[in-house]
């Protein structure tokens, strides 16, 4: 793993995946704890394409009862994966790696859409939830035709109704450029993601 990538997913919420992980272990029994099994945090592919699996304990994902009442201690999961811009403002990177509870990450455009989403995100789109999560009763959901940058993912445990719970996890991941393929230059008064997180 390269500085940059190490970096980055500091910048753009790299601890809240040890956090959680730390909270999972030490979790009370009973209580409720969502995992990220893939993909790993600070990894980097070539591939557009990404499986997110998830591993969960003391929930029940219930799709027979979707969309309605909630139940105690099942429900569905609510993925959000958002692209981090390419060219940021450096004022914004400033408040991002030195908010100590992560309030000013770096948020870019959802992939949380049929485009990429697939069946999920046909699902968003038809719950009106496009652009913010994409629904799930089952632990897995696959992105494809993603552009290359750094992305962050949260998945949290959510009711039947899809209102969320305190139970969630979040991933960084990085899609490569092709090579001989160079990002464009940023406009002026703006600095390159990558290039700002080799710095850090």
């Amino acid at each position: 793993m390269t500085g940059a990538v190490v970096a980055a997913a500091i910048v753009f919420g790299g601890r809240d995946n040890t956090e959680h992980a730390n909270a999972a272990v030490e979790a009370a029994p009973g209580v409720p704890t969502v995992s990220i099994v893939s993909p790993r945090n600070g990894e980097v592919q070539a591939n557009h394409a990404v499986v997110v699996k998830l591993g969960i304990e003391n929930f029940e994902l219930a799709p027979r009862s979707f969309n309605s009442e909630p139940q105690l201690g099942q429900g569905a999961i609510r993925f959000s994966l958002n692209r981090v811009p390419n060219c940021v403002n450096p004022q914004k990177l400033k408040r991002a790696i030195t908010s100590p509870l992560g309030n000013e990450r770096l948020k870019g455009a959802s992939m949380d859409s049929a485009r990429y989403a697939g069946p999920n995100g046909i699902l968003a789109e038809e719950l009106g939830t496009e652009g913010k999560f994409s629904p799930a009763t089952r632990p897995e959901i696959f992105y494809h035709g993603l552009p290359p940058g750094f992305y962050r993912l949260t998945v949290t445990l959510a009711q039947n109704n899809l209102s969320t719970t305190p139970y969630h996890a979040v991933t960084n991941f990085q899609i490569a450029q092709k090579p001989g393929h160079h990002q464009k230059k940023c406009p002026a008064g703006y600095v390159s993601s990558a290039k700002a997180a080799e710095k850090l």
